[in-house]
């Protein structure tokens, strides 16, 4: 009897041991958000990041600026991003210098330009670099093949679209608008496709089918900081707001994003036509932090969501977001010199929350909410809907909190087509929505874009 009490009280104060434990390590848990986990870079001595790029799910690269000490860096990891090493140092001319992209074509060739006059290739996946003396002094690349790469610059009388036939040996303008107007960014799609735009002047959206030769104006008010096709028709771009394209970029429509402060994009990477991943200047407040979110859609930009990768960072924005597949996906936060990203082998978080206002695509036969006109506009723009039976009407205007900032109408009304006056005077430049409210339930709701 006594020995039984004995082991009861050992038993007893091993489960007590147990519980202490584990309660005691709750304050040192890590604050990554499920399916996300932190990763660090080596030292590097005051330069960040600048670019990043992943080949598989284990082999990636990244470049940085010039620091103090004048180095700049190509890293590398082959353990997915787990651990960095320096792969290339190299020795600029002035602290301002840096790397812009880094790009492989395969598993061993790739290219990393920078803003001044040398281009770094390597034939053995990073193994040796090769520095060519172009003279170009490019602020964005697209490569095509280890052959075939477009360069562009905007300033003065050199600007225009560049290519090159051999790797980046020899360049030749293909293209000019003359000594203004000309592009900072290129995407090419392929050997015909690729756009163009000029962030300074987000008037200068540009299309080629023809390799580059010529180039047609696209008719919209913002640039883009990220572009990508899923194919020759489908695609993605982003600056300060996400559009879709569904004719091969010739018309371009917005989409809904979630409720998120500073709604930048500043990188796209497409899975596939459904599955979208957004990275850029968006976060979330939580307790007076702001910690960096990542958007994605999964039934091809109908509703967009978000999630927080990691709590553990306080950060307004993750400026390069890079998925090789399905499962493994990588984002790098760009703020304040902070070297640090976050990976995900299982798709990111379990679940992603959606914003408040419904995106509502069902077909409405008896009620139409139509495009605001017009659209972009400086403070006015008109609302319109149709109603087809008697209803009870209200359309509300909120901005990108979810916060209602006017009523256009409220009110029972007979059928009919109806304008309304939005005048958006005393509010702020930026994305507003309008929803279609019927007998207090939401329809519809579109997007609208005031510039002033």
């Amino acid at each position: 009897m006594k020995l039984n009490k004995t082991l009861s009280r050992i038993l007893d104060g091993l489960i007590l041991l147990v519980f202490i434990l584990f309660f005691s390590s709750a304050g040192f848990q890590d604050r990554n958000t499920s399916g996300w986990y932190q990763q660090w870079f080596p030292n590097l001595n005051g330069s960040t990041i600048q670019d990043i790029t992943f080949l598989d799910s284990l082999t990636g690269f990244a470049v940085t600026n010039a620091n103090s000490s004048l180095q700049a860096y190509i890293l590398k990891t082959t353990n997915g991003g787990d651990n960095w090493n320096i792969n290339y140092t190299y020795i600029p001319p002035y602290t301002n210098w840096k790397f812009i992209k880094i790009i492989f074509i395969n598993v061993n060739t790739g290219l990393a330009f920078t803003d001044d006059v040398e281009t770094f290739t390597t034939t053995n996946s990073g193994l040796n670099w090769n520095i060519i003396n172009n003279g170009m002094y490019p602020e964005d690349a697209s490569v095509l093949n280890k052959d075939t790469i477009f360069i562009v610059k905007s300033n003065g009388s050199n600007g225009g679209v560049y290519r090159s036939t051999n790797g980046g040996i020899n360049w030749t303008r293909i293209w000019t608008n003359g000594t203004s107007g000309n592009p900072d960014k290129i995407y090419m799609y392929d050997k015909n496709i690729g756009f163009t735009c000029n962030v300074a002047s987000i008037s200068k959206f540009r299309k080629t089918t023809d390799g580059g030769f010529s180039w047609f104006d696209i008719n919209l008010t913002d640039a883009f900081l990220d572009i990508k096709l899923e194919d020759s028709l489908i695609g993605w771009k982003g600056s300060n707001s996400i559009q879709k394209t569904t004719d091969g970029g010739l018309t371009w429509f917005l989409q809904t994003p979630p409720n998120v402060s500073s709604f930048i994009i500043r990188s796209i990477s497409v899975i596939n036509k459904d599955t979208v991943w957004l990275g850029g200047t968006s976060y979330i407040s939580i307790g007076g932090n702001y910690y960096g979110v990542l958007i994605k859609t999964t039934n091809g930009g109908t509703n967009w969501g978000y999630q927080i990768p990691n709590l553990a960072i306080v950060s307004r924005r993750y400026k390069n977001v890079n998925f090789t597949n399905s499962n493994n996906g990588w984002a790098y936060v760009d703020q304040g010199g902070v070297n640090d990203g976050i990976h995900t082998k299982v798709g990111g978080n379990d679940t992603t929350v959606y914003t408040s206002i419904n995106n509502t695509s069902i077909e409405i036969t008896d009620y139409q909410l139509f495009q605001n006109y017009p659209n972009p506009f400086n403070t006015r723009t008109v609302v319109s809907c149709q109603l087809l039976v008697v209803s009870n009407l209200s359309i509300k205007v909120y901005d990108v909190q979810g916060r209602e900032v006017q009523t256009l109408v409220e009110g029972k009304l007979n059928p009919g087509v109806y304008e309304y006056i939005f005048n958006g005077n005393s509010l702020s430049s930026g994305i507003y929505f309008y929803s279609m409210i019927i007998d207090g339930k939401v329809l519809d709701t579109k997007r609208m874009m005031m510039i002033k």
